[in-house]
């Protein structure tokens, strides 16, 4: 891997990785499972918190909120302060805030502590998302980087996963705390194994750091990502959702501003002249926005149709993420993505996604078998196209700034996730209320409020509609988006031969 002159690079062996690239790669996933693992664990354990703790339903959504909240704020800060002060440094630190917030959760006696414990520990997440990725780029060559973040890739799905299961199965036997304070044993083991084996790297430049831009990042993405996780619960016209919505966009154009006039800014705003760089961050938003939407849109379909119960439902969602596992831990996604190229796998893989949600669309709508069959397809393309287009990220960018684009790519992922509940879900409520004229706001409330079992009927099927509308709307948007997304990243290719 060619690292520029004012990077601290690990140390290198004969065929260009450190020496326990892989042993060090399975320390930091493990961190990175416990993180992801925490971010599905408590949905299961939501009706236990409401019961023991006495929560509210505002509550309750603090609580789920308040992680992702801070840790989407802070992405961009801490992929800069993780290449200007270490990335080993900060991987130890988010691993042992992680491991306190985790404490805190788990012992809480309130609401308000376990919310403040959340958001603790999402400072921790940041800083561990963040680093993690960019000691992937900074320990393997590239002829192994792929293959290397397709593994860490699958990391993401296995505990997206495995987050409902483990929950349901320590909740049988534990009370709701337990599922915090698995947490330490694994943040007490990661940092010790951080600290005997993973270099330390970070760029030797000394720039100053940019604390007015770390401000503005960190106020911005908070305010925008605010209105995207309160925007389906408030209302995306609600006067809460848009004014969070105005703040965060206008705050994040002074970002934009400020960074384009100051001499060392924390986020380089001429990557985005970078065509390689432009056609990976289209891509990257429109996968999340796919996926995320789809799955939004499922998990009402298998509950409210077909009638599953909420775990159920979880359980029949995972065959997706099982697939992404499946090819990326036997190597057949990195294998493909070398063979035929970064383009041609994401153009493959958005179209393997584009044919999922379509096979979703037109063949779930009345029993799962079509929605097996779409959520496997799925799960095919995001195996190929996702480590592809990360390494197009992290390789459009020097390696100086490795943690700046591991933070990019995680922004880029929340942005696509809100954007797929915001814009699918817009497309099934528009199409359910053209089809039936229902003042309620939710399906269950307007089957609750229907006058028989002909008319309950109408509304599920109405609704079924709609869901399959917006699966085609994501299918026709993924599709498009990735087509794009290839073409770009072949010209730059291609201006860089030349």
């Amino acid at each position: 891997m060619t690292t520029s002159p004012q990077e601290e690079a690990p140390p290198q062996t004969a065929h260009g990785g450190h020496p326990q690239r892989w042993l060090i790669l399975g320390v930091i996933c493990l961190a990175q499972l416990t993180v992801l693992l925490d971010n599905t664990i408590l949905n299961v354990a939501i009706p236990s918190l409401t019961r023991e703790m006495d929560a509210t339903t505002a509550d309750v959504q603090w609580m789920m909120n308040a992680y992702s909240l801070v840790q989407s704020g802070l992405l961009l800060t801490a992929g800069n302060a993780a290449d200007r002060y270490g990335r080993k440094l900060l991987l130890m630190s988010g691993l042992a805030i992680f491991g306190v917030g985790s404490l805190v959760a788990g012992l809480s006696q309130s609401p308000a502590q376990l919310i403040a414990a959340r958001a603790g520990m999402g400072v921790g997440g940041a800083l561990l998302m963040t680093t993690i990725l960019a000691v992937v780029v900074q320990i393997f060559d590239d002829e192994e980087r792929v293959k290397a973040i397709a593994l860490w890739s699958t990391v993401s799905s296995l505990g997206f996963a495995a987050g409902p299961l483990i929950g349901g199965v320590m909740l049988n036997h534990f009370w709701w705390g337990a599922i915090f304070l698995i947490n330490i044993p694994v943040a007490v083991l990661g940092l010790v194994a951080v600290a005997a084996l993973v270099p330390e790297s970070k760029h030797k430049a000394g720039d100053r750091p940019d604390l007015v831009g770390a401000l503005l990042s960190t106020i911005g993405m908070t305010g925008v990502v605010y209105a995207i996780i309160t925007g389906p619960e408030h209302g995306w016209t609600s006067g809460q959702v848009l004014v969070s919505a105005l703040i965060g966009m206008v705050v994040l154009g002074l970002f934009v501003t400020w960074e384009l006039r100051i001499e060392h800014p924390m986020l380089d705003m001429h990557f985005f002249r970078n065509q390689k760089f432009v056609g990976a961050v289209a891509g990257a938003i429109l996968v999340a926005f796919g996926m995320t939407g789809s799955l939004f849109l499922l998990t009402q379909h298998l509950q409210f149709v077909l009638g599953y119960e909420p775990l159920d439902a979880g359980l029949r969602t995972a065959p997706l993420a099982l697939t992404v596992v499946a090819l990326n831990f036997t190597g057949l996604g990195a294998k493909l993505v070398l063979k035929v190229g970064t383009p041609a796998a994401i153009a493959l893989g958005m179209t393997l996604v584009s044919a999922g949600l379509a096979a979703i669309a037109l063949l779930g709508g009345h029993g799962y078998g079509g929605m097996l069959l779409g959520l496997v397809v799925m799960g095919a393309g995001v195996a190929l196209s996702m480590p592809a287009m990360a390494n197009a990220i992290m390789s459009a960018i020097p390696p100086e700034k490795a943690g700046v684009g591991a933070g990019i790519n995680g922004t880029l992922a929340e942005f696509g996730n809100g954007l797929g509940v915001a814009v699918l879900g817009a497309v099934l409520n528009s199409r359910f209320a053209s089809l039936v004229a229902v003042s309620a706001a939710s399906l269950p409330a307007a089957l609750a409020a229907a006058g028989g079992a002909e008319e309950k009927a109408r509304i599920a099927d109405a609704f079924a509609s709609g869901l399959e509308t917006s699966q085609l709307v994501g299918a026709v948007s993924v599709l498009s988006g990735g087509l794009v997304a290839a073409a770009l990243l072949r010209r730059a290719e291609r201006a860089e031969s030349a």
